[in-house]
């Protein structure tokens, strides 16, 4: 029988499935789209999330990232990780190198979409498949979270995400987060020729129309080739669980509940939720993988929220980046705090 059926192939999901395979239990992947993966994100990993990838054996290309800059007009705040850099790269290099190693170990990963699932006293059955255990990384809209009852309602500050490529040589090794009144927009450099750019906001509207509202950016932009990928979205961005654990079935990742990209550590905190997910399977304690998350997850939460309740005026938005830069060892702490 199979130990750990995985539904979604995307970074957290192969991350459980390598992490299952390094503790000697068989994992099986189910996803439905061809590798390598491609989805709306930031794409800047923060150093914990290097750390897990290289725990999990995975080396990747990309950039060096030294730190995080918020910029605002002429404010500016930055501050520069502690110890090993972050890593700014291509989402679908990542998925590449994840869906190879996962290969590597053994894992299946087969085609499909994990809906219903079926409960038993000591199995789990779904897409045809019964294991053991069942770890949905299904992501922001997991539908095995959705089908277990697991939702809560999101709320009235709903936030999305939009994410394009431009063919041009970064000017920085930070994560540069732009603030305007009404978002963010994230600048990344992923290779020695790209940036990505990634706007969130709670305003629904076209993505040139979001980078209006940042004129540096879109200058410096301005001397760039053609873009070199489309627009991608995600949203909304908060969803919130009611528990993590239901059964024989753990959620990770995007999938467990989420807060915003606002801080970065998306995928930092999936490699660490599915990790954390398969040693108390391992274990044999499942049901202490709630506690595990909300100790893996605390800090993240209480910043992103902290930050997220400043920015949804236009007036106190316009404060963060004047009070970061006011306070340099409050903004690296806090970096710090989340790296």
């Amino acid at each position: 029988m199979i130990d750990v059926l995985v539904a979604g192939g995307g970074p957290a999901g192969l991350a459980a499935a390598v992490h299952s395979a390094l503790a000697g239990l068989e994992a099986v992947v189910v996803e439905p789209r061809t590798a390598p993966v491609d989805k709306a994100c930031g794409e800047g990993v923060m150093p914990s999330g290097v750390a897990g990838l290289r725990a999990l054996g995975v080396e990747a290309a990309g950039k060096e990232l030294r730190g995080i800059r918020y910029v605002d007009g002429t404010a500016r705040a930055e501050a520069f990780f502690r110890g090993p850099s972050g890593l700014g790269i291509r989402r679908t290099e990542l998925h590449r190198a994840l869906y190879e190693r996962a290969l590597g170990l053994g894992v299946r990963i087969v085609p499909g979409r994990v809906g219903e699932v079926r409960q038993g006293t000591d199995t789990v059955t779904a897409a045809g498949l019964t294991a053991r255990w069942l770890i949905a990384a299904d992501g922001l809209h997991s539908t095995v979270r959705r089908g277990l009852g697991l939702e809560l309602p999101g709320g009235a500050h709903r936030r999305y995400g939009l994410r394009r490529h431009y063919r041009v040589e970064p000017w920085t090794d930070f994560v540069e987060v732009h603030w305007s009144g009404r978002g963010e927009a994230y600048v990344t450099p992923v290779a020695d020729d790209l940036v990505g750019v990634a706007v969130l906001s709670r305003v629904r509207r076209g993505y040139d129309e979001h980078l209006g509202d940042f004129p540096d950016l879109t200058a410096a932009l301005r001397g760039a080739g053609a873009e070199a990928t489309g627009v991608r979205g995600a949203g909304p961005l908060l969803q919130r669980v009611r528990r993590r654990v239901a059964g024989r079935v753990l959620l990770v990742g995007d999938a467990a509940g989420y807060v915003d990209a606002l801080t970065g550590e998306g995928i930092a905190l999936g490699l660490a939720t599915a990790g954390a997910a398969v040693r108390c399977l391992a274990a044999g304690r499942a049901r202490e993988y709630e506690r595990a998350w909300a100790l893996l997850t605390r800090r993240h939460r209480l910043l992103t929220g902290a930050l997220l309740a400043a920015s949804r005026r236009p007036g106190t938005a316009r404060l963060v980046v004047p009070a970061a830069s006011r306070l340099p060892p409050l903004f690296t702490a806090a970096v710090r705090a989340l790296q």
